[in-house]
């Protein structure tokens, strides 16, 4: 007796005869290899980024909400994580968290330069710590009056 061919299952786990297609046939063009981007526009989204922190001014700051929201984005720790991998060449330390905190273990070198700048700080009644006095710190590109059509967003 021949071997009769084996049914396959189709995605709702239904057999299928063997002589018919399947349900879902692969596409003729398979996608692109990689993961895709978690921000849309994610090839442009590190140079937009870089352009918002490059026109923040001596002595003010921005959050990563703050450069995100810029860009028409929600996308914060999408931000952090360009400020992480590309950002030793701008201006890192005028991006700083919620609440005024510097980036992590980088305190040190910010307070420098957010000395030289003349940024307002916030210290701890032992002057043990500090962050950034957001309410005159912080900047926004429409206080200048910047627009999106400036040059960072499509």
């Amino acid at each position: 007796m021949p071997a009769r061919p084996r049914a396959s299952r189709s995605a709702a786990g239904v057999p299928e005869p063997a002589d018919r297609a399947p349900a879902h046939p692969a596409p003729a063009d398979p996608a692109p290899a990689g993961p895709e981007p978690a921000v849309p526009g994610a090839a442009d989204f590190g140079a937009q980024v870089a352009a918002v922190v490059r026109s923040i001014p001596p002595g003010h700051v921005m959050t990563y909400g703050d450069v995100a929201a810029v860009l028409g984005s929600r996308a914060s720790r999408a931000v952090g994580k360009v400020m992480a991998h590309e950002g030793s060449d701008l201006p890192w330390w005028r991006v700083v968290r919620s609440g005024g905190l510097p980036p992590v273990h980088h305190e040190a070198r910010a307070l420098e330069h957010h000395r030289a700048e003349g940024t307002p700080l916030r210290w701890s009644r032992d002057d043990a710590s500090w962050r950034i006095d957001m309410p005159r710190a912080r900047w926004s590109p429409t206080d200048d009056g910047w627009s999106a059509d400036d040059g960072w967003s499509d």
